[in-house]
């Protein structure tokens, strides 16, 4: 992923990053693929379901518990997205890539998490 970092210059280059559009991955693990397209479906249901519930006018906190457990969800694709992302992209950008693109795939890494901390708080 590309991305710049706000008290540094230096662009982060992903070791997935291409010219092509959109961007690919440098590889993806195929079960953690399929496990988080299944996971997705899972929760698009979800929020089929919780437009249902806002639309039968549903008790609020029945409504709010489900919302949690979309909210879950997503932070499970998201950590094996991340496991993904380490394992491959930032793997290859640091062993393989120059120092700046090493030191800029770690900023990048460092603004997501804290970026990710401030939204789920």
């Amino acid at each position: 992923m590309k991305s710049k970092a706000k008290k540094n210059p230096e662009t982060a280059v992903c070791g997935c990053e291409t010219t092509a559009s959109p961007r690919k991955a440098a590889a993806v693990d195929p079960e953690i693929k399929i496990a988080n397209l299944h996971r997705l479906n899972r929760i698009a249901g979800q929020v089929r379901g919780l437009q249902k519930m806002v639309q039968e006018d549903r008790y609020c906190a029945d409504i709010l518990m489900q919302i949690s457990s979309v909210q879950e969800a997503l932070r499970g694709v998201s950590r094996e997205l991340m496991r993904n992302h380490l394992r491959h992209c930032v793997t290859q950008a640091v062993q393989h890539g120059s120092k700046q693109e090493a030191n800029g795939m770690y900023e990048e890494i460092v603004e997501f998490m804290f970026k990710n901390r401030a939204l789920s708080s």
